[in-house]
């Protein structure tokens, strides 16, 4: 049991071989936090991390030396002592938010439970995780605070929520509850984000942290292309790989805070959870509250050392399914081949090239229901359109099948066209604001997901389409964000539920689908990666990263986006030139050498392409499909930044070690150049290496200590056939030489 309690000190301490967390009792009977970190040995005591002091102007409790503002605390609340925004806030019936949960028992169990209606991580055997269980209590409320801690056997990780139980006999408005909150001891770290917008997601920002609030966060009604619910602090002085990291990621795709708020005394609060703006919950008694999970990861091998932690445990302790450990089919879409502009004879024969070319799965894009023309009609009306599709979805599936590949299908089950057929028979299902002038994006209004009845009839149509026909992807989109977020269904004091209860419907869905369809791949999607987020990878093992599918801009939002989430559940796909979000050329070869690392398609119509061009996809699918198995479920390394660099690298080393793919890539041309080599890692140190295009071998210390020669023609006068361009890129294959 990797949890122990020490009666005497009253401190908790759980601990692998790699980390150490460190709670404890604290006088006044409320959490106190002690340590997170590396491994500590365990001792009966360790109250000396406890410290007291008398300062001027501090409120105390009990004694002039015990003051919960200069106290690291395990799940605070405001208003008694302590001034920093808490984790916790509940508004009572007498108008108070004062709180007091203090220690009443405890409870240590192998394994992991899981949490009802939310997506969290698991366990296949107790063996693989500790669980401690603390209740906590408000007296005078009679309410309990139930905090899980798990911490993985094998992993540098643990994964936090909260519980709240209502045995009083009147309501409560919970109206903030966080899903983690650490107290570190001082504010030496640097504060990394992923933001962007929409075609630019997760760009890597990078900010010391100072005294005051940091914080990035979504009111959208989902995780948002703007801010990813995954923050990094680092110490200064670590880089890839080595030094303090600590990263924090919320299991949830709703309306989230990350923030860490540092006091004047240099004391570092970190929390993650339901961002509180907005956001109420009536609990009346008997009844529960429970928070969504946020893992928090530990490295002393910098970030790339919490990142393999990360994908590790998201890939298969968070995925679940059929999937989970299948490489990702290799696919074809048609949206950007046609758009709306297609009927099924033309369909057909861009199926049909690209099975010639190594495809093994199509899939039809938006347009193929309803009245759907263009993006203004039909949404929410789940039949197949005949005029288009005259065997519907069912024949055409056959006719893909019969060529010999697999078929998927575009679905938008969460939004609703005004000019549909449903929205004419239920106006009251979409989220409007009484008395107010509802607004829309591209077209269409967001449907009332907090409502069972709603869930049910898109899960009716939807489930009926499946059943009746050879469906094997699904690719899920979600093309706009919350507003107007009210439902007729609730009454006004339940209001503040609204964003989070319409999550919790669309997992619902997610649930019946998958538990119903268990073949079916899902990819989730949110006009690319406005949803990009943990709480997504429980249902969907693979998300559309970003409808950017430029080359050059792609490096920047895969880097950024491999920080938190492995490289499998990467939507990545070759698309056509000019590119159809930037008008930018980039060569074929470099489109395939990006999108080879995560779940690899193209965008495109093959008929469209030269035969040189062909030849060069069939190269690409032959390459992606001798080695997916690594690049998808290899250990991943970042080499090289492209938000510092003009030359970006990174690359996935098989698990035995003897495979190794190596991406590199120059975004702008240069001339005269230096020479150049790449340090590689993850390599055996004693293997001998066979490196593609290169005479010889090389040890795996060589490559790793002095690099691999990554010098290209513009460094001299190029030899006859050999140059470079912008966008240029190179992929090496490492192949260990049996001795």
């Amino acid at each position: 049991m990797s949890i122990v309690f020490h009666e005497a000190s009253k401190e908790f301490h759980l601990y692998n071989d790699s980390i150490s967390y460190i709670i404890k009792v604290l006088p006044n009977d409320q959490l106190g936090q002690l340590y997170f970190g590396g491994r500590i040995h365990d001792r009966e005591d360790f109250g000396y991390l406890l410290e007291f002091a008398n300062r001027p102007m501090t409120s105390v409790l009990q004694d002039y030396g015990f003051s919960l503002e200069h106290v690291r605390q395990e799940y605070p609340a405001y208003g008694t002592t302590d001034f920093r925004l808490p984790a916790l806030e509940v508004l009572q019936a007498d108008g108070s938010r004062l709180t007091d949960f203090t220690y009443e028992s405890h409870r240590i169990f192998g394994g992991k439970p899981g949490l009802e209606n939310l997506p969290a991580t698991y366990t296949e055997s107790d063996g693989e995780a500790d669980t401690l269980e603390i209740t906590l209590r408000d007296k005078l409320l009679d309410m309990k605070l139930i905090l899980l801690y798990t911490i993985f056997n094998g992993e540098n990780a643990v994964a936090r929520s909260a519980r709240f139980e209502n045995h009083g006999e009147n309501p409560v408005q919970i109206t903030r509850a966080m899903s983690l909150c650490l107290d570190l001891p001082d504010c030496g770290y640097e504060w990394i984000q992923f933001s962007g917008a929409w075609s630019r997601e997760r760009q890597m920002k990078v900010r010391r942290l100072e005294q005051g609030i940091q914080a990035v966060s979504s009111a959208r009604g989902h995780s948002s292309h703007n801010h990813n619910p995954f923050i990094v602090l680092k110490r200064p002085t670590a880089d890839e790989f080595q030094g303090e990291v600590m990263g924090f990621s919320l299991v949830y795709s709703g309306n989230f805070l990350a923030q860490a708020e540092v006091d004047t005394y240099n004391v570092t609060r970190v929390m993650l959870g339901i961002n509180p703006f907005g956001f109420s919950w009536k609990l009346e008694s008997g009844e529960t509250f429970q928070t969504p999970e946020a893992v928090m990861v530990y490295s002393g091998d910098g970030l790339n050392g919490m990142s393999q932690t990360f994908h590790r445990l998201y890939r298969t302790r968070l995925a679940r399914g059929v999937w989970r450990d299948r490489v990702r089919p290799i696919l074809l879409n048609n949206w950007e081949a046609t758009y709306f502009d297609f009927d099924e004879e033309k369909l057909v024969n861009i199926a049909r090239a690209a099975k010639e070319d190594g495809v093994e799965l199509f899939v039809l894009d938006d347009g193929w229901f309803g009245e759907r023309s263009s993006d203004s009609s039909g949404l929410g009306d789940w039949y197949a359109n005949t005029d288009r599709l005259p065997g519907g979805i069912k024949g055409l599936a056959e006719k893909i099948e019969e060529l010999g590949l697999k078929f998927g299908l575009w679905v938008e089950l969460e939004m609703v066209n005004p000019d549909s057929d449903l929205y004419r028979r239920h106006p009251d299902w979409a989220l409007q604001t009484p008395g107010r002038t509802p607004s829309q994006g591209r077209n269409q209004l967001v449907l009332d997901f907090s409502r069972e009845e709603v869930v049910d009839c898109i899960y009716q149509m939807i489930a009926g389409i499946l059943s009746e026909s050879k469906v094997s992807y699904i690719k899920w989109d979600m093309n706009r964000s919350i507003t107007e977020c009210y439902s007729r269904a609730y009454p006004a004091d339940r209001q503040g539920e609204i964003f989070h209860r319409y999550i919790l419907g669309v997992y619902s869905l997610y649930e019946r689908l998958i538990r119903n369809f268990p073949e079916i791949l899902f990819e989730s999607c949110a006009s690319g990666g406005a949803r990009f987020d943990a709480g997504m990878l429980y249902y969907a093992p693979q998300c559309w990263t970003s409808d950017d599918s430029d080359a050059a801009e792609r490096i920047r939002i895969q880097y950024g986006t491999s920080f938190a989430y492995p490289v499998v559940s990467m939507g990545a796909h070759v698309s056509a030139v000019p590119n159809h979000q930037l008008c930018r050329n980039t060569p074929l070869e470099t489109r395939g050498n990006v999108a080879y690392f995560g779940a690899f398609g193209y965008e495109l119509d093959l008929q469209r392409l030269t035969d040189e061009e062909r030849c060069t996809v069939r190269q690409q699918i032959a390459f992606m499909k001798e080695y997916r198995q690594v690049i998808q479920y290899g250990t991943f390394y970042r080499l090289q930044s492209p938000f510092e660099n003009n030359i970006a690298a990174w690359m996935t080393v098989s698990e035995d070690r003897k495979t190794a793919i190596v991406g590199y890539y120059k975004i702008l041309n240069d001339v005269n150049c230096e020479f150049r080599k790449l340090r590689l890692k993850g390599l055996d140190p004693n293997m001998r290496y066979a490196v593609e295009e290169k005479d010889g071998w090389f040890y795996g210390d060589e490559l790793m200590k002095s690099g691999l020669v990554t010098t290209d023609a513009s460094a001299g006068q190029p030899a006859i056939g050999e140059f470079c361009t912008d966008f240029w890129s190179k992929i090496y294959v490492l192949k260990g030489i049996e001795n």
